[in-house]
């Protein structure tokens, strides 16, 4: 097929030169207009690198929630956190284990679709 282009199992990201852009390091979670990602590699300011759009992950959590197999998990851009509570938060995925109250990390799979 002359049209296909990639699997589109990770996305090259530009980590625009604006007001407050910060490094990304290898493993942070980016969310990138609709679209969440896991850096593979470190992204300066101004470089690009690839995100993962698919597998699961061990993440950052909100160290005082209880995740259960299963349960929807969101992204809180602001703490680069994930979380059980929607809100203003975005749909990253489900919890692929339960994780502990306290823990700070869960494992996330990764929905590869556009965050709500």
């Amino acid at each position: 097929m002359k049209n296909y282009i990639q699997p589109g199992n990770e996305i090259t990201w530009t980590n625009e030169d604006v007001t407050g852009a910060v490094d990304i390091a290898s493993g942070d979670g980016v969310v990138a207009g609709s679209l969440f990602g896991v850096a593979k590699v470190d992204i300066a300011v101004g470089d690009e690198g690839p995100l993962s759009v698919i597998g699961v992950f061990e993440l950052p959590k909100v160290s005082a929630q209880a995740w259960t197999f299963g349960q929807r998990i969101y992204f809180v851009a602001a703490s680069g956190e994930c979380t059980t509570t929607a809100g203003s938060n975005k749909l990253i995925g489900v919890a692929v284990e339960a994780a502990d109250n306290p823990s700070a990390t869960g494992k996330v799979r990764l929905s590869a679709a556009f965050t709500i």
